[in-house]
Formats: structure tokens, sequence, C-alpha cells
């Protein structure tokens, strides 16, 4: 069981361990979580089950999901910014690797956990431990009333068994394991469009990029959108590993392709634009998209009904064993592997097809220990907690001349990203789209503590499988606000066992104060930054209403008119008729900031 800590020695990783704050979970939401409390002074203990830390950046996801660049700040940032500099040092700043990495959103998964790596290490505090399993029952959990106080782990090296006491915990695994274990309320499955008027709830066959389609019902159901594996695949001759027929391999689940070549049957409109990367090759049943040194996020191809997902057979998933999990997780490696080495090899496909999807392989530089094949499934969406508020499709949709989505006063993290699921069941007899598939736009939104704060259990916070419905998670279940929701997580566990140990109240302000003081991104403004001299009033004032609009403005002048509705909206005293008003916007929020402060009126 590697450790990734010098202060735990081998002779006793078996023996019961406790700590301020234990993280279930070395995802990045999990690893956020842990350093925002260790720069907090707590001391923590990260459990992952497999022997490598960092979720799915680490396991091909290579290519950032977020749909307006600065909308997400923090660690999620400082993570971005390691990238180009790791590239840099690497290759040198005018390198071609600088430039593939665009900005440090395009990463190789061995980079990703490298740099993930450095940043835990910088703490002192933490200590991870890997290869220990958390099974999600009730026997595994010990509750104080409504407070979570240890859980019992299991070694997977040799089946030993320990128990970990904490004084808060962190549930950033992607299913919320910890979560159901602790008899948390949880959500399956898709939920009716009628029950909020949600767009693309429900049953739906949605055209890629066109119109919702016949058959859409909206009704109810339990299906979970598929899961697959992110390929970080290859043409470079001297790093590429050629593609093997699994044992496995049956050839009747992808002669299906050989008549959708034939005929030019997609899932999308008819004289659409298609995928412009090798769609008359391997970029016709996987989505290539470039990382650095010649790799690709390799995902499931949108445009194609046959791709890397596999619908249906994952359901199970959410509420599964590890031992069940772990068999559907071959089966989908050799489906996929079977998917390729068909592409490549079948002799009923077009010659000019199968030539051109050739020279693609897995690359050797990548999971060394695992056969060059990613070690983790990517599991887009499992148990969905019921917490203290529920996150919907509402809560992302821009209004009317597109205003911004509702804004939350408790938000912990700006996020943007669509809408956006992969099918929940495989090719239907008739239909030219699959069901479950779609995008939807959003805008730049706003996400509330709330919806990582369980409803029955106190000192657990779960940042991954939050408060949503299906479709409102399907633009929540992006990395970057993961890792956001993760940084909340840890700084807010450290701030309760903070005034735990004084005495006092930790309160969402100080939350998102210090979140702020970090570079947290609590709401967009187009034209302000972390760093900017009026940042944290603006962001404040801007969650209380006060900037409805996108540009915050603050070095334009203030208008008398705008000063005091401003303060009216504050609650604040009319200013008396001497008192100088401030020259800019930014001057003006910082003076009603400070005045709101002082007199405590500012209340989530």
């Amino acid at each position: 069981m590697p450790v990734l800590s010098a202060l735990v020695s081998v002779s006793v990783l078996a023996a019961d361990r406790s700590s301020d704050l234990v993280v279930v979970g070395a995802t990045p939401a999990g690893l956020m979580s842990a350093i925002a409390a260790a720069r907090n002074g707590c001391s923590v203990l990260v459990l992952e089950r497999s022997d490598h830390i960092g979720g799915l950046p680490a396991n091909g996801l290579g290519a950032t999901d977020i749909g307006t660049r600065g909308a997400t700040g923090g660690l999620f940032l400082e993570f971005i910014r390691r990238i180009p500099r790791y590239y840099a040092e690497t290759y040198g700043a005018d390198s071609a690797q600088v430039r593939d990495c665009r900005s440090g959103h395009h990463f190789e998964p061995r980079v990703a956990e490298k740099v993930l790596h450095e940043m835990v290490a910088e703490w002192p505090g933490i200590t991870v431990l890997t290869g220990v399993q958390f099974d999600s029952q009730p026997e595994n959990v010990a509750l104080e009333e409504r407070r979570l106080a240890a859980i019992h782990v299991t070694r997977r090296d040799h089946g030993g068994r320990f128990t970990v006491r904490g004084r808060a915990f962190v549930d950033a695994t992607y299913e919320g394991d910890l979560a159901a274990a602790c008899g948390v309320p949880f959500r399956i499955g898709r939920e009716s469009a009628a029950e909020l008027g949600e767009p693309m709830a429900g049953r739906i066959f949605k055209i890629w990029e066109g119109p919702v389609g016949e058959g859409s019902t909206g009704e109810a159901d339990r299906a979970i959108q598929a899961y697959n594996y992110r390929l970080p695949l290859t043409k470079v001759p001297e790093n590429r590993r050629p593609i093997e027929r699994p044992q496995s391999y049956r050839r009747d689940e992808y002669v299906e392709l050989i008549d959708d070549l034939r005929l030019d049957r997609t899932a999308t409109l008819p004289g659409s634009t298609r995928p412009e990367r090798e769609w008359n090759g391997l970029g016709r049943v996987v989505n290539l998209e470039p990382l650095p040194n010649g790799k690709t996020d390799a995902n499931n191809q949108h445009a194609s009904l046959l791709s890397t997902d596999l619908p249906e057979e994952n359901w199970p998933w959410p509420t599964a064993s590890w031992e069940w999990r772990d068999r559907f997780a071959r089966r989908l490696r050799d489906y996929t592997l079977g998917l390729l080495w068909f592409c490549q090899n079948d002799p009923e496909l077009p010659s000019s097809f199968r030539e051109a999807c050739a020279p693609w392989g897995l690359a050797l530089d990548e999971y060394v220990d695992n056969g060059n094949f990613p070690r983790q499934v990517y599991v887009r969406e499992a148990r969905r907690i019921m917490g203290r508020y529920v996150f919907s499709a509402h809560d992302a949709l821009s209004g009317a001349d597109g205003a911004r989505p509702p804004v939350h006063a408790d938000s912990v993290t700006a996020s943007h990203y669509a809408l956006d699921s992969h099918a929940v069941r495989k090719r239907e007899q008739g239909r030219v789209n699959l069901d479950g598939f779609f995008s939807h736009p959003t805008a730049p939104y706003t996400v509330p503590y709330r919806v990582i704060v369980p409803q029955t259990i106190e000192r657990l916070w779960v940042p991954v499988a939050a408060s949503a419905t299906h479709v409102g998670y399907s633009t929540l279940r992006m990395e970057p606000c993961w890792m956001a929701l993760g940084e909340a997580a840890g700084t807010a566990a450290a701030q309760a066992l903070q005034a735990e140990r004084s005495g006092e109240t930790a309160t969402i302000l100080d939350l998102q104060r210090e979140l702020l003081r970090r570079g947290a991104v609590l709401i967009h403004f187009r034209d302000v930054k972390p760093g900017h001299p009026h940042y944290e009033s603006i962001q404040m004032l801007g969650l209380r209403g006060l900037l409805p609009e996108w540009e915050a403005r603050p070095d334009a002048p203030v208008r008398r008119g705008e000063w005091a509705q401003w303060r009216q909206a504050l609650v604040l005293p009319e200013a008396g008729g001497d008192r100088p008003l401030p020259t800019t916007r930014g001057e003006a929020l910082d003076e009603l900031w400070l005045e709101s402060l002082d007199y405590a009126r500012m209340r989530p």
C-alpha cells in the first residue's frame, strides 16, 4: 500500500488512525479538500482505493471541461497554472508542449498526476494512504447522534481492516459511497420534465445540435448516463503500443458500424457540420482532442451511434459492491479495446477506414503498471445526495436578454459548462439518436454551499456526489467545479473545527471571505479577476444583487443615484448630505462593504 507521506511507516499502516479531517477519495475534489484544510491548520488523512491519486484528470480526462475560462478560480486555477510551468521547465518556454497545453487546460494524464502530487506534498499535514477500500455499508460507519465519528476500512493488499476516526469528513468519491453508508438520502436516475419544468429532463431523444425528437416523453426513470474510459491515444511510432484484440472480443457488438459507415448514418442532422478530427478514420468512433506530445484525450464520439460509451450495463454501478464495479471495469476495458481493434482490422470495413485507423495506439509512457490503459472508469454520475439545496437546470440558465442565472448569496464557486449528459440506453430500433444524450447552453452561474451539505449528517461534506437533479448535475459534474467544491468543503471543515475549539460559530461569510482570499471566484464578472484591488467587495456585493450585469465597471464614476440605491439595498443608514461621494464604483463598493461588515448586516 503506497503512502504519499514520510510521516507514516509501513509497520503502522494497519493500526487504527485519527485525524482532524478524513477525506475518502483522492479525486481532485478530495485533494483540494485536503489542501484547503491543511493550509488552515488541520491534520488530514486521505484514503484512496487505487494505488494512484488524481481521479479522472490522471486517467485520461486531459481536455478540461469549462465553458468560460476564469469562471472558476482558487486551487483549480492553481492546478491549471502549474501545467504550462511544468512543460516550460521540461521542454522549454517556446516548446510545442507549452503551446499544445493551451494555457494549462490540456495536459497528459501522467503530468496531471505529477502536478497533483506536488500540490499535496507541499502541505506536510496531509497523509495519503492508497490501496485502502471503503465499502458503502452502514456497519462501516460509526455515528454519534447526527455526527460521523469513525469509519472502518480494508487494506486491499491483504484484507486487514482498521478504523479511522475523524473530527470531520469529506466524501470525495465519485459515487457518494460514504454519505450513503451514513444514511444520507440520495437520488439516482432522471427526474421527470413535469417535476421542475427543466429542459432536457426525463426520457429524451435529442439530435446533436438539433431539436428534441419523437419518442421524448419526459418521463422519470432510474437510468444512469453511460460511462467510458478517456483514452490517451497516440500515433507517435516510438511511443505507440499497438491495440491488441482482447480475449473476450465479440465482433457482433461492433458490426453495426459497417452499415453506419456505408449509409453515412450518424446522430446528427443531415448536412450538419461533422467533427473535424479524423472523421473518416478513428474520429468516427472517438472524439480526438489533442494533448501535448502527440497524444489525445479520446472520448465518446457524440456524433456517432456506436462509440466508447457502454450504456445500460453501468446502471448498477452507483450502489454496487466494489467486486461488481471491478468486473464492469474489466468488461468496459475489453469492450473499448475491442472497438479499436475492430476499426483497425475487420475485413468488412472499408480498407480506407481501416488504414486511417491503423496508426493509432495506446501511449507507452502512460499507465506503465496497467498495460498503458487508464486505471479508472469515467463515472459521470452516480448517487446525488439530498442536500440542503437541490441544484437544477434553472440555476444555470440565463434569463431574458442574457441576464444572469439566479444568484445564490451562499455561493462558494462560480462555474460554467453546458447542460451535458451522455446516453442512458443503447441504440433502439428506428431511433436516429440515443436516449438521454443532450447538450444545452447555459451561462456562468453560482453554486450554493448548501449543495455539498447533507440534510441528515453533521461534519460531513460531499463535493462530488452533490445535491442536484440529473439535468442540474449534468453541468456541475465537471472537474473544475468539483475541485472548487472540494476546496470549499475542506475550508468549511477547517473553520468548523476552529470554531469548535474557540466556542464560536463558523459562518458562510467566514467561508466566503477565506475562499476569496485564496483566489476563488464566487460570481463571474468579465472585467474583474482575483487579485483586483476591489475584488472582495465586488464579489460579495455581487452576490447580494447589487451588480446584476456581467461587468462590474469598478473604474467608472459612481453616480449619486446608484450610491443611494446600493445603500438602500443593503439596509444601511442614509449618508449625511455633507458626506463626500466616492469617486469610482470600486471605491464606493469597498466603502459599502466595510460599512456593511461594521453593521453586521451581511447575512447570506
